[in-house]
């Protein structure tokens, strides 16, 4: 009949519709990352940050000229720039991390800390600083390894404590791993309080933040964002059906347990790369996926990149209030996103008060 949308034009419309918030998603970080970069103490123009940035690109970087003075590069290339990328950075891995343990535990409550994964990583770093570890190229190295190594640890723990009969409960998972995310908890407590001397280096990397970022920074979290997105996007397919429950998707040939386990190790190691340069900071994984998903569907798909983009922009906004809101001092990133994410958490138990149940 004339007029009427067939099921497929119908779908193609919710696919334009969706790719549309991805582009607008990307379109609102790029102008947030330019827009942070020439915040601070000193304001450089937004045009001219833009100016500076682009004449480090590849191909398009020789249409770019330098008329601008020498100190505004150096302060946007070797100070500002690498801060808000190592910020766009963890916010991708924190939203990454929430998107997967949301859609493997079928709970959109699910967050990092749920199975011992931030905690864990947390106690690696904090080992390394309890004890001044310096291995090979120093402390930039080993508190990332320390961090991997604990993230991975603690979920392995996890996940085997919760083995039974070569299967997992997602509710055994959940219970087990906040239990245990509190007794990790607890020994970085115990490592502060007889840390003496470097209580302070502690304490403020518990807090979170991406203050002294550099360009190392960036460079050893790029890989774990890089490779888990990837493998994210390769199995979104799966994770899809993960949410119709581990019996039916079983049914469709999935095979859950293995499954599970890959999944477990990439939110790890994502998750371990951000805790090592940036320290605990939560609600991101939390947040961000909920909220693309009231915009996206369900579908991972689209919700995959969609958190990936909205993760990167919230921490880069969050970062640069944190930066601004109290100059010349700053406030850790971890209690700006607490301000945020803590009301939007009982905001989540209000309107699912059986989740736990």
């Amino acid at each position: 009949m004339e007029g009427t949308i067939t099921i497929t034009e119908r779908l193609a419309l919710v696919r334009r519709r969706k790719l549309l918030i991805l582009g607008l998603l990307g379109f609102a970080l790029l102008a947030a990352l330019i827009i942070a970069v020439a915040l601070g103490a000193v304001y450089i123009p937004v045009f001219t940050t833009a100016k500076i940035i682009a004449s480090r690109l590849p191909l398009v970087g020789r249409l770019f000229h330098g008329t601008w003075e020498a100190t505004q590069e150096t302060v946007i290339l070797s100070v500002r720039l690498p801060r808000v990328l190592v910020a766009l950075l963890v916010g991708m891995a924190l939203a990454l991390a929430g998107t997967i343990f949301q859609g493997l535990f079928r709970n959109p409550m699910a967050d990092p800390s749920f199975i011992g994964s931030a905690q864990g990583a947390a106690l690696g770093a904090t080992i390394a600083f309890f004890f001044g570890i310096e291995v090979g190229l120093g402390k930039l190295s080993t508190v990332p390894l320390f961090a991997f190594a604990g993230s991975l640890l603690a979920v392995a723990i996890v996940y085997l404590i919760t083995r039974t009969g070569g299967r997992v409960s997602v509710a055994s998972l959940l219970l087990v791993g906040i239990a245990f995310s509190s007794f990790l908890a607890s020994i970085v407590s115990t490592l502060m309080v007889i840390s003496k001397d470097r209580l302070h280096n502690i304490f403020f990397w518990l807090m979170g933040g991406v203050a002294g970022a550099n360009w190392d920074m960036v460079l050893a979290v790029i890989p774990f964002i890089l490779v888990g997105s990837i493998v994210a996007m390769f199995f979104a397919r799966d994770l899809n059906l993960m949410m119709l429950g581990e019996e039916r998707a079983s049914q469709l040939g999935l095979e859950a347990e293995r499954f599970k386990w890959i999944m477990l190790v990439i939110a790890s190691l994502v998750v371990g790369a951000a805790v090592s340069v940036s320290g605990i900071i939560g609600f991101v994984g939390l947040m961000t996926p909920h909220i693309v998903r009231l915009l996206t569907g369900p579908d991972h798909r689209y919700l995959i990149p969609g958190s990936l983009l909205a993760g990167g922009l919230f921490l880069v906004l969050a970062d640069t209030l944190a930066r601004l809101v109290m100059a010349p001092n700053e406030l850790p990133l971890g209690i700006v996103t607490a301000f945020f994410g803590a009301p939007f958490f009982i905001y989540l138990l209000k309107r699912r008060k059986n989740v736990l149940a």
